[in-house]
């Protein structure tokens, strides 16, 4: 598939935080355009220009509610929550345009939902849009196959007091990475309350630890300790601006792929 270029993107949720940044961050680019910003029916931006949330040199287009027949997209960012998902996804499938999901919380069912959507469109989903959490990913997978069983793995994630989903979708990607590294199923291994008195740790325990505070973008530490030793690996984001840098560059390399399901480490290479 060839995408036209400059890419037309349609971004849903686009007056959220992570929205409003993926619209920025599609104007620093001349690969992409901004066809269409997205939001609920009951918001009170529809019919307001972007201007208005981004100042000089917004897209010449109004917050709409609903998608004009007429406008031409070749892929669509989706920043929202679990319970809209259904709208942004819709609009893939009937359009056969690329669908970036950034949006996370989503039941088995909606994950499900996305993968046998994969099987007719391009569909990358990802919790996190960030190169360096990618690479992250990638650098922990790579430990936990060279270091033995005898290294216990944690994962420590902190965010702002706003986030409402616990682990974060990047602490247990980071996790499965690990899992799956190691060859373990992650539901058998994956531990996430400590309370009380409890057991030994159990071999091959993979566990969660969450922290909320203030305006923290988000932080994420994957720790192997042995005895004697231990090796953190941590990714520390300042700006939301780099998801949304790399949610906008996933959605301009998906628009030329075909059906499939994608992870953004496809996007590096």
């Amino acid at each position: 598939m060839t995408p036209q270029i400059p890419v037309r993107l349609a971004i849903h949720g686009a007056s959220g935080r992570m929205g409003l940044a993926a619209l920025r961050a599609a104007g620093q680019r001349s690969d992409c355009t901004v066809a269409a910003a997205l939001v609920r029916a009951a918001s009170g931006w529809v019919g307001e220009s972007l201007s208005l949330a981004l100042g000089a040199g917004a897209p010449d287009l109004d917050f709409v509610a609903a998608l004009d027949p007429d406008t031409g997209v070749d892929a669509i960012i989706d920043f929202s929550t679990p319970d809209a998902l259904e709208t942004p996804l819709s609009i893939a499938l009937e359009r056969r345009i690329g669908f970036v999901c950034g949006t996370t919380g989503l039941s088995l069912e909606q994950t499900e939902r996305l993968k046998d959507a994969a099987s007719r469109i391009p569909v990358l989903w990802s919790a996190n849009f960030s190169l360096g959490v990618a690479l992250l990913k990638r650098m922990a997978a790579a430990a936990a196959a060279q270091l033995g069983p005898e290294f216990d793995v944690e994962i420590l994630e902190v965010h702002h007091r706003h986030k409402k989903d616990a682990p974060s979708g990047t602490a247990l990607a980071l996790g499965k990475a690990v899992a799956e590294a190691r060859r373990h199923a992650f539901e058998d291994v994956a531990r996430y309350t400590r309370q009380g008195l409890t057991e030994a740790r159990a071999p091959h325990e993979i566990g969660f630890a969450v922290m909320r505070a203030a305006d923290v973008v988000g932080e994420h530490t994957v720790m192997f300790a042995s005895e004697g030793e231990r090796l953190e690996l941590t990714h520390r984001a300042n700006s939301r601006s780099i998801f949304a840098s790399g949610a906008v560059r996933s959605a301009v390399w998906l628009a030329g792929q075909g059906a499939g399901w994608y992870d953004i480490a496809d996007v590096l290479g």
